[in-house]
């Protein structure tokens, strides 16, 4: 994909300067212009960029610890990372910054040792075609007062002090001014997560520095989209209920984040309902962290209601459910006993395993987790739990013939037939570290006579070889009946539980990116528990 232009919001869609429509399908390139402490397994006291840094000092000294920050910022994010991004299909990237490392904290000039990296992306980016979100993660006195900001006090002292809101409202200027004219940039995301919600206190003062930091931003560039987030983890947004595009600025957009919770229509509703009365699209600038299943499902949710989006993270410690894992330094545990049983670490032993740290961190010395990046863009070959049917409404993505009250909790306004497998089951979608979901939390979908559902998938020509389903009939003779992109069709009678796989004809034709797989019940009924295709 090539650039094409500033992006600008009219309507509920953002478009290029050709006029083609934009949906942004993005990754967020977190840890590396502000660290957060679970990404290097540091869950309790060092959980932010000042409490590692001031970690790595005392293990190695200050001059080995700027070594280490230098070579850090060097090879966490490099050309090869945007490339792989580009080459999956993705249009953009989220860059959360600190700005203790692109602002001077004495005289609030840019600081051009930091200010180079981000400079480097924009380039990689415009080789590759993918816009850039500048999202100011941690901004000065700290917007949100917890880890994620690098808050000092853990108070949310951008709020508190008006030396703070300057120096923020100047950081904004300066970067406007730098990157005015460049167009891979997609827009500016002002703060992120601001006000948790215990410190709502605050929230009146969320709005109008808003507006300050936009009439700064708009005295030197016209061009860049705004990107406003709510507050309490960007999840509230009646900060904006006041918001028009009169009163406000005739190029922005909402923002929302997403984690650990029902991918359905209703859990999205007051965002959508927002938009349609603003007029503007809406953006889920951060989800993720959590197991495939929830990606096919929640990631899918967004594009059938025109909401861009960008996957959390990008790259972290050891993982399976990000699609870059840096592979775990021999000894590593031993800094963890350090840092929370004072375990002694004599600085050679800290060097060396910090060194091998970072001789893992570049792109081409991790694990590629292609699994995850197929299940977030719904690509072959994965797996689609039967409640993820497309979200696009009754008659469009799926037909009952008598709608139920749901009792699971879960799609509740389609009123189709989805329940435990296990009887009283358990609704979760909190699976932190990608964990598959227990037999007490599957789903699985009833299938009546006369009723159909959709599954969107994407590939490229031909590329689907065979589909698997696990299915249940719950009659004799019940006939299934699969089509693809309402031409090809297999049919298929089934008798009770079956493990069901169809080779695909290659006489099948597939769209190069989006296509459509429907399954119906001919006669009798069943119960689909997943789709996998390969």
């Amino acid at each position: 994909m090539a650039i094409k232009g500033f992006l600008h919001t009219k309507g509920g869609n953002i478009y290029n300067a050709e006029g083609e429509k934009i949906l942004l399908k993005g990754l967020g390139l977190g840890n590396w212009l502000l660290p957060e402490g679970y990404m290097w397994k540091f869950y309790k006291s060092c959980d932010r960029p000042r409490r590692i840094e001031e970690l790595i000092q005392k293990l190695v000294g200050e001059k080995k610890a700027n070594q280490f920050w230098e070579q850090f910022r060097e090879n966490y994010i490099r050309e090869a990372d945007i490339e792989c991004i580009a080459k999956e299909g993705f249009n953009s990237i989220r860059l959360p910054v600190n700005y203790r490392v692109i602002q001077d904290e004495k005289t609030g000039n840019l600081l051009e040792d930091g200010i180079t990296h981000i400079d480097k992306v924009i380039n990689w980016c415009t080789r590759y075609g993918l816009y850039v979100i500048l999202d100011l993660h941690g901004a000065p006195g700290g917007q949100t007062g917890t880890n994620i900001d690098d808050s000092e006090n853990d108070l949310p002292e951008l709020f508190m002090k008006e030396s703070n809101q300057a120096r923020t409202i100047l950081l904004w200027y300066q970067l406007a001014k730098r990157y005015k004219d460049n167009e891979t940039i997609g827009g500016f995301d002002l703060l992120n997560e601001p006000l948790p919600q215990w410190f709502s206190q605050y929230n009146d003062g969320v709005l109008p520095l808003y507006r300050e930091i936009t009439t700064a931003i708009r005295q030197v560039d016209k061009n860049h989209m705004i990107i406003l987030e709510g507050v309490h983890w960007s999840t509230d947004w009646s900060i904006f209920n006041e918001l028009s595009l009169k009163n406000f600025d005739d190029n922005y957009m909402l923002q929302f984040h997403k984690y650990w919770s029902n991918p359905d229509e209703e859990s999205i509703k007051p965002y959508l309902d927002m938009g349609e009365k603003l007029n503007i699209p809406i953006f889920m600038g951060e989800g993720g962290e959590n197991n495939k299943d929830w990606y096919t499902g929640v990631f899918q949710l967004y594009e059938d209601f025109n909401i861009s989006w960008n996957f959390w993270v990008w790259k972290k410690l050891d993982t399976n459910n990000s699609p870059c894992s840096i592979k775990l330094p021999n000894d590593w545990q031993r800094i963890i006993d350090y840092l929370e049983s004072n375990i002694s670490l004599d600085r050679n032993a800290a060097w060396r395993i910090l060194s091998e740290y970072l001789e893992n961190i570049p792109f081409e010395k991790c694990h590629y987790n292609k699994a995850a990046v197929n299940s977030i863009l719904r690509r072959i070959p994965f797996k689609i739990p039967a409640e993820y049917y497309g979200y696009k409404g009754e008659n469009v993505d799926f037909h009952v013939e008598k709608p139920v009250e749901n009792s699971v909790g879960f799609r509740k306004e389609d009123k189709s037939r989805i329940q435990f497998v296990k009887g009283e089951g358990i609704l979760n979608f909190k699976h932190y570290g990608g964990e598959e979901k227990r037999e007490e939390e599957e789903l699985y979908l009833e299938i009546r006579k006369g009723e159909w559902f959709y599954y969107t998938f994407h590939s490229e020509k031909n590329s689907l070889s065979k589909i698997v389903l696990k299915v249940l009939a719950l009659e004799s003779d019940t006939k299934l009946k699969i089509s693809i992109n309402d031409a090809a069709t297999i049919e298929r009678v089934i008798d009770g539980m079956e493990i069901y796989e169809e080779m695909i004809d290659k006489k099948i034709m597939l769209e190069d990116y989006s296509n459509r797989m429907k399954i119906s019940c001919e006669e009798g009924s069943l119960k689909l528990f997943w789709i996998n295709l390969m």
